[in-house]
């Protein structure tokens, strides 16, 4: 798979969502909750950011390169991930802001 994110896009592959409950039951797909934690497979470079004065005039532009790297696995917000289907494969793009933290194998 080939897609290089922008800015502050993060390409993420979810993890599977869970099989059975922690009584031993079976989940129905219907019923299975969407994964919040995933593989980052790649990530954007980073982005600008403009500091605005009292009168709304850009005073100074910042570049905040990305923190996270390709393998990281990690736990993002639950509705900030967009779906996209990538040579038959559906990965997620979430943005950096809205990753909650890495997950320890």
């Amino acid at each position: 798979m080939k897609v290089k994110p922008l800015q502050d896009w993060v390409v993420v592959q979810a993890d599977e969502a869970e099989e059975k409950s922690a009584g031993g039951i079976f989940i129905p797909d219907a019923a299975k909750e969407r994964p919040e934690s995933g593989k980052v497979i790649a990530v954007g470079e980073g982005k600008t950011v403009e500091e605005k004065d009292a009168k709304g005039k850009v005073k100074e532009k910042k570049f905040i390169q990305t923190s996270l790297k390709p393998g990281d696995h990690i736990l993002y917000e639950k509705y900030a991930a967009r779906k996209v289907q990538v040579d038959q494969e559906e990965v997620i793009l979430v943005r950096e802001s809205d990753v909650l933290g890495y997950l320890e194998s």
